[in-house]
């Protein structure tokens, strides 16, 4: 909803914009004349009716640029040649001349400039760019123009201008002249539109900015004159090292090869033939680019109108990162343009490659030529524990070994296994007779009578997060992700867990005879990765070379045995090192790796909820590739755990409210308690009245905050119930409103009360006094906290099983700790009126029984609520309190024994006082008498 909120604001941000843009352009003087600068390569012709068959662009078409940094990117740094500038060409209108072949067009440029990391699924990588960077509403400048077409000559010429704001707040107008060549309304793979933006001004002018350049891969009327049957059966012989047909997979029939590659960015990891560095015949561009390509991407620019052809941009880059997130500079120089077809008989996807030239560097000037590239693409129908790959290929050149623009053949890989699940993907283990002898596999645990289950193995609930420790602190976090058990692949993503339905065996009807269940063979993927704070060369010496550069973390393909009768789970795993030559062979991988993990039963209590395990290493401690055991602690997410979960939440919501609403009786009783008893009020300790009304304010303030500055509901995104949750903060925000207001309507009166007479100068006397005694021992209370939390947060974090809140907990811990020391101030809140009685020494009923035994059993109530919650529920979900909030007070099981007593103690002394004076509990020899000053009569001039 907040996304969809924040859209929505966009979207009407640029329709006021482009209003605002339409109103400016319409006053901004004389139009542009076509004539002066466009009559030599388009003649100026008389429109007529308007064309819908005729096109020179599709309604939206995209491409690249070069250059506008002045205009686009004033404030340019180091991180702008990361940007991939892109540009939207929209036709709007196109008419008909008095020429067959002449058209009048009217539309729009739009250059945009930034930075993505983004991108919705079900569009191309060039729509995904431009509506990436539209939504941001910045680094984007629209250009209105009008001009010809001439589709023989294929040059297109416009004229128009855009009006933006100067950095100083001035408005801009930007005339500007485009001038395209190879626009016709059909196009193939060696069709490219190329030309220029130059603007009209003078240089000398503001508005002036530097020619742009530009290049478009037309989409108008493609013909797919590479994918052919004949030329797949002919040119594709030269695959190499590959399975046989049927080991790869098939698509179904109505499977179309651009619904596989929906995504339309996909990035692949390159595998060299041999040992090489950047030369002639190891990279496919030479020694020009000055290196080794290590990453290759197959972006998709078009499908055919069955879906069955599909044209790509083929890049490489040199990047150590090819994440989902990752977009680097367009660069022709690196780009091959292709078009493929799936190829049936042999189930693989065939693509011609064509060079992208670039001779002089810009733009304008490219062409395509060179289409002797070839690559191939399949799917492996079997993954095992050192081949997990979705996508499997090679690309190579038809060129003999001597010819121009050779390489050698290349094997790529894709770099993400969780997105693709083909139908007919299996599994095959082939390590799992290493841990087949482990105890808790082979010794049958007798089963109580309460009749202990654990996980069937087959549900979402064997997939988790989880923290990581070495031996002395905890260094990281990492994620558990289940693939496959049996020879079945889940086909659920990697984010989305779904049971194993489709795939879980027929129960037997008979329950509790553990002789008919077996260990599952079940396979995982184990990513793990350091904390902020762990220091990267420790870690890096822990895993030792198998800290990913690319993605920042350690990746483990283990597979193993699970038992379901005891919830014991031994797997075996590989991990992949570092390649320092582009090239993966078997001593890419460590396959020493030991897991072992535990399940609680399903019917834990509070002590057995959590999952806990060892990683280790099968190696010598000599060898080099040894590294300390790990030690992973989970909370285990199980259903009832869920919804007990829910249960409880609700049951904290009324508590919630009728301590709120109790908290506003309580106050009341004592409003009207002074105003049956006025002279009271002066006695009423205005520093305990303070501290109740300070507490009301400080929660009415975090909750306004969470309101609007809140990046999340996380309890509703954990539990789905939103609606309700919000209608109780609400409630509870109003209530808690009406305390604070009664608690500060009390301290106004007291106050006005205390200062409108003369005579209660014993009073301010004593007032002081409390004052000075409470406050160093308030600041000595909140040095202990502060101290406690720096040596906490230095020392070591106390382990946190959900990772996704890790580092907010981390970085707000001090102030949590602040907050909950407020909270107990805020339970002691009778110690400033102790400290008033004793000092006055006053026999006064200054205090409501109702209120101050009320309140006090308002404050410790939550105390023993948390003692009931430690011992009856689990302590899954960090951050779903909203009663007995750990984060607004002090509890454990110490202090929830602690804080009662005080307070009982407390309001017992108040009691005592009220009854038999403010030094009643004192011995009787240093009890004073109680000093009566009398109202002295104000001297007369006389």
């Amino acid at each position: 909803m907040a996304y969809s909120s924040v859209a929505s604001s966009l979207n009407a941000f640029l329709l006021l914009s482009a209003l605002l843009y339409a109103t400016i352009v319409s006053c901004s003087g004389s139009e542009i004349s076509y004539s002066d600068h466009c009559a030599s390569v388009v003649p100026e012709l008389t429109p007529n009716d308007p064309e819908f068959t005729t096109l020179p662009f599709p309604t939206g078409q995209y491409g690249y640029y070069e250059g506008g940094d002045k205009i686009l990117n004033p404030n340019s740094s180091q991180y702008s040649s990361s940007e991939r500038k892109t540009m939207l060409f929209q036709t709007d209108d196109v008419y008909s001349t008095g020429h067959p072949g002449v058209f009048k067009v009217d539309g729009s440029l739009i250059l945009n400039s930034w930075n993505l990391n983004l991108r919705a699924p079900g569009i191309t990588y060039s729509q995904s760019v431009f509506r990436s960077t539209m939504s941001s509403g910045q680094g984007a400048l629209s250009f209105s123009l009008k001009g010809f077409w001439s589709n023989s000559s294929g040059k297109l010429c416009m004229v128009g201008s855009s009006s933006s704001f100067s950095p100083e707040g001035n408005i801009l107008h930007r005339t500007a002249v485009l001038k395209l060549n190879g626009v016709r309304n059909s196009s193939d793979i060696t069709s490219l539109v190329s030309g220029t933006l130059q603007s009209l001004s003078s240089a000398d002018d503001s508005s002036y900015f530097e020619p742009i350049s530009l290049l478009i891969f037309p989409e108008v009327n493609y013909k797919y004159t590479k994918a052919s049957k004949d030329l797949i059966e002919n040119e594709f012989s030269g695959e190499k090292n590959v399975a046989e047909a049927n080991s790869s997979l098939r698509l179904q029939a109505s499977t179309t090869v651009c619904s596989i590659f929906e995504r339309a960015y996909t990035t692949f990891e390159l595998e060299y033939e041999s040992d090489c560095n950047s030369t002639k015949t190891c990279n496919p561009f030479g020694d020009g680019v000055g290196y080794l390509p290590r990453v290759m991407s197959l972006n998709k620019l078009q499908c055919s109108a069955d879906g069955r052809n599909l044209r790509f941009l083929v890049e490489f880059s040199n990047s150590s990162y090819s994440g989902y997130y990752y977009y680097s500079p367009f660069n022709p120089n690196t780009t091959f343009v292709g078009e493929g077809t799936w190829d049936w008989k042999k189930n693989r996807l065939c693509v011609v490659a064509c060079r992208i030239l670039n001779n002089n560097g810009a733009l304008e000037d490219s062409h395509v030529e060179d289409c002797s590239i070839r690559l191939t693409l399949r799917f492996p129908a079997i993954w095992s524990i050192r081949n997990r790959t979705a996508m499997l290929g090679q690309i190579w050149s038809q060129k003999t070994e001597n010819g121009e623009g050779y390489f050698d053949r290349i094997v790529f890989r894709s770099t993400e296994d969780g997105w693709l699940r083909l139908p007919g993907l299996k599994y095959m283990y082939t390590a799992i007779e290493k841990v087949k002898n482990i105890s808790c596999l082979t010794k049958k645990l007798p089963i109580r009578n309460g009749g202990e289950k654990y996980p069937d193995g087959y549900s979402y609930e064997m997939s988790f997060d989880m923290s990581v420790r070495n031996s002395r602190q905890e260094i990281g976090w990492g994620s558990s992700f289940q693939i496959s058990i049996g020879d079945q692949i889940s086909q659920s993503s990697e984010y989305s867990s779904k049971p194993f339905s489709s795939s879980r065996p027929v129960s037997s009807g008979v329950e509790g005879n553990t002789s008919i269940t077996r260990p599952l063979n079940i396979s995982y993927k184990i990513s793990l990765s350091p904390y902020y704070y762990a220091r990267l060369d420790s870690v890096k010496t822990l895993f030792n070379t198998s800290l990913s550069e690319k993605y920042g973390r350690v990746e483990i393909f283990v597979e193993g045995l699970y038992d379901p009768e005891t919830g014991c789970l031994r797997m075996v795993g590989c991990r992949y090192l570092a390649l320092s030559n582009q090239k993966l062979t078997n001593d890419s991988m460590d396959c020493e790796v030991l897991v072992h993990l535990q399940f609680p039963p399903l019917n834990a209590k509070k002590d057995g909820v959590y999952i806990r395990g060892t990683i280790t290493s099968a190696r010598n401690k000599s060898d080099p590739l040894y590294f300390k055991p790990l030690y992973v602690t989970s909370t285990a997410s199980y259903t009832f755990l869920e919804r007990q979960s829910i249960w409880r939440m609700d049951l904290e919501i009324l508590m919630a409210l009728v301590s709120n609403t109790l908290a506003c009786v309580f106050v009341v009783f004592q409003l009207l308690y002074v105003k049956r008893n006025p002279g009271v009020l002066p006695f009423i300790s205005l520093l305990m009245l303070t501290i109740l009304t300070l507490g009301h304010m400080i929660v009415l303030v975090l909750n306004f905050e969470a309101l609007f500055l809140r990046t999340g509901n996380r309890q509703s995104v954990f539990l789905g119930s939103g609606g309700w949750l919000e209608v109780h903060e609400v409630i509870v925000r109003i209530v808690t409103m009406v305390a604070f207001l009664l608690q500060f309507r009390l301290l106004q009166l007291s106050l006005s009360k205390r200062m409108g007479d003369n005579n209660h100068k014993a009073l301010w006397a004593a007032e002081k006094k409390a004052l000075f005694v409470s406050l160093p021992l308030y600041l000595a209370g909140g040095l202990i906290t502060f101290y406690s939390s720096w040596r906490n947060n230095n020392v070591g974090f106390a382990t946190r099983y959900y990772y996704s809140s890790r580092f907010d907990d981390n970085q707000h811990s001090l102030w949590r700790d602040l907050r909950s020391y407020a909270g107990f101030i805020l339970d002691g809140f009778l110690f400033p009126q102790i400290l008033l009685n004793m000092f006055y020494n006053s026999r006064e009923n200054v205090l409501s029984r109702l209120f101050y035994i009320g309140f006090t059993f308002v404050r410790l109530v939550p105390h023993a609520y948390d003692l009931y919650r430690a011992h009856n529920y689990v302590q899954n979900f960090d951050g779903s309190y909203i009663y007995a909030d750990h984060a607004a007070d002090f509890y454990s099981t110490a202090w929830d024994v602690t804080i009662p007593l005080m307070g009982i103690l407390f309001a017992a002394i108040i009691y005592l006082q009220q009854r038999f004076g403010g030094r009643c509990f004192f011995p009787r020899r240093f009890r004073e008498l109680e000093v009566i000053y009398e109202k002295v009569p104000e001297a007369s001039e006389e």
